[in-house]
């Protein structure tokens, strides 16, 4: 029984450290998104983290429609890092997840 119960937890110490490296690594995955029209592009990595804005100069050019297309890109580039982020992450802990019936079923 407590041989079990040292195995699951250096498993789960195990699965902790792969967890931190994988936080790591997304520090250099990085994702691009445009407006619809390319005239802006933002990157950012799969933590979040703005990396680059490119802004064409015709839209230097209106203050209010270069916030809003900030704002619309930036939100669809956060929203593609975040689904990268914790698919990553989840897949690191269902993987190193003890194998105990039924907790499947939560994750």
């Amino acid at each position: 029984m407590f041989g079990d119960m040292m195995g699951m937890m250096g498993k789960l110490k195990e699965t902790q450290a792969r967890v931190e490296e994988t936080k790591k690594r997304m520090s250099s995955v990085l994702i691009d998104e445009n407006s619809t029209d390319n005239l802006l592009q933002v990157t950012v990595t799969a933590n979040r983290e703005i990396k680059k804005i490119t802004i064409a100069d015709e839209l230097m050019e209106d203050k209010d429609q270069l916030e809003d297309y900030l704002i619309l890109t930036l939100n669809k580039a956060i929203a593609k890092a975040t689904k990268v982020n914790e698919d990553e992450l989840a897949a690191v802990a269902k993987d190193g997840m003890p194998n105990i019936p039924g907790l499947d079923k939560f994750m």
